[in-house]
């Protein structure tokens, strides 16, 4: 018995090391992911509820959130670095905390300072470190040949979080009031945090190892390793920080004031946020199908459809003038709904297959800042026309002219300059 016991040991540490593949990594990523979004997305819910009791301006109201997504840009880089150091499960494990720390205090806001503190920083701390700039460095070394799916489905989680927090947070909030519904939500992240968190391996490959049997490729061996300083000297650097400044604007400008714009318009806040959110759950599919097909006809072309068919979500919005046209408000909610994260697959992968290697997760937070900058303007700027003008048509024009343009910076990126093949070698 004694003789076998270093045998058995062998067995035992072979079985537990074996849920950890790269498939297994991914759902932990997509629940994670999904369950964050759900969560910080509902602050739409949350903002017609504060207009109610509190009766703040809508830029006023937008404050938190626009802070928000400009801490999401400004954590990134050290979020990239700290995953870099520390690995994936420390910090997914630090933001679940931190997120159901953030929802419990919430309960208790009686300010606007409050709820961008608890929100605006807490909260969005914590959900950055269940988002992608944690997830893509150990993806992108599981998956090489299907990078762009493997991110896709995580990147699809934001989508199905959104689908079904907007219906189940305003259900939730006509049943028991927005406070009690603050401390339901921690609740569910508080169970959440154990499962997802051992999704993850204790111990990850370095990015310099041969890729285990179950990735879907093999690194190049004869890549360069990129440092951020090496990344920031090529023009496709700056093209990426600007697609993702301009996605960021073009998606926040509609996004945030989705249910309050349907609601002026005289649709029921049940229905609209229904109707929303099962547009939402569109994305699933949108964000899926548009990764999977930049594996083969290149991240550029799957990109510009996905901002293509947003488009297209927009113009219909702007053409919805009363309650009675549902048929618009459906295609808005489902073209928009669709490509909802579509394009971040293509972003993050067009990252990893550009600067691949050790220094992975801080090129893609500092990188990540544009859609922080993006989204926090976009909130904001889309509160304050309405505050000024009665109206979100000319924010939903602007995310139009958004999206055209980083169409263009996209395409942009579709061949390595010589610069960067120069400073490379």
């Amino acid at each position: 018995m004694i003789r076998d016991r270093p045998a058995l040991c062998e067995r035992l540490a072979t079985v537990r090391r074996a849920p950890f593949t790269g498939w297994s990594v991914v759902a932990g990523a997509f629940f994670g992911y999904a369950i964050a979004q759900g969560l910080m997305h509902s602050y739409a819910v949350f903002l017609v509820a504060y207009l109610a009791d509190f009766g703040w301006g809508r830029a006023e109201t937008s404050v938190a959130y626009s802070v928000s997504q400009l801490v999401v840009g400004i954590s990134s880089p050290f979020i990239g670095a700290l995953v870099d150091r520390l690995g994936t499960r420390a910090l997914v494990a630090v933001g679940a905390v931190l997120l159901a720390g953030g929802l419990a205090a919430s309960a208790a806001v009686s300010s606007l300072w409050q709820v961008v503190v608890l929100y605006g920083l807490v909260m969005t701390l914590g959900s950055n470190c269940l988002g992608l700039v944690v997830s893509v460095p150990i993806l992108s070394r599981w998956f090489v040949q299907r990078r762009g799916l493997a991110i896709s489905i995580v990147q699809s989680a934001n989508g199905f979080g959104r689908a079904v927090s907007a219906p189940a947070v305003q259900l939730l909030i006509s049943a028991i009031g927005w406070r009690r519904s603050y401390l339901a939500l921690a609740g569910l992240m508080a169970v959440a945090v154990l499962p997802i968190v051992r999704a993850f391996p204790t111990r990850e490959p370095p990015a310099s190892d041969a890729a285990p049997a179950t990735r879907a490729g093999a690194t190049d061996p004869s890549a360069p390793v990129w440092t951020v300083a090496a990344a920031m000297h090529t023009p496709h650097f700056w093209l990426l920080f600007a697609v993702y400044l301009l996605t960021g604007l073009g998606s926040f400008l509609v996004s945030l004031h989705q249910l309050a714009w349907a609601i002026d318009v005289g649709f029921d806040p049940l229905y609209a946020a229904s109707v929303l959110g099962t547009g939402s759950l569109l994305a699933v599919v949108g964000t899926i199908g548009t990764g999977t097909i930049s594996d083969y006809v290149g991240r550029e072309v799957s990109a510009i459809a996905a901002y293509l068919i947003s488009i297209v979500g927009v113009i219909c919005a702007l053409f919805v003038r009363n309650a009675d046209q549902h048929a618009l408000l459906w295609l808005h909610a489902c073209f928009f709904g669709l490509t909802w994260g579509a394009r971040g697959p293509q972003i993050t992968a067009k990252t990893a297959d550009l600067f691949q290697g050790p220094h992975l997760g801080a090129i893609l937070g500092v990188i990540s800042i544009g859609t922080g900058l993006g989204a926090g303007g976009g909130a904001w700027a889309s509160g304050l026309i309405f505050d000024l003008s009665g109206s979100y048509r000319l924010a939903f024009q602007l995310s139009i002219a958004a999206y055209a343009v980083g169409c263009v910076a996209f395409w942009m990126l579709r061949r390595p300059p010589r610069s960067m093949v120069m400073r490379a070698g």
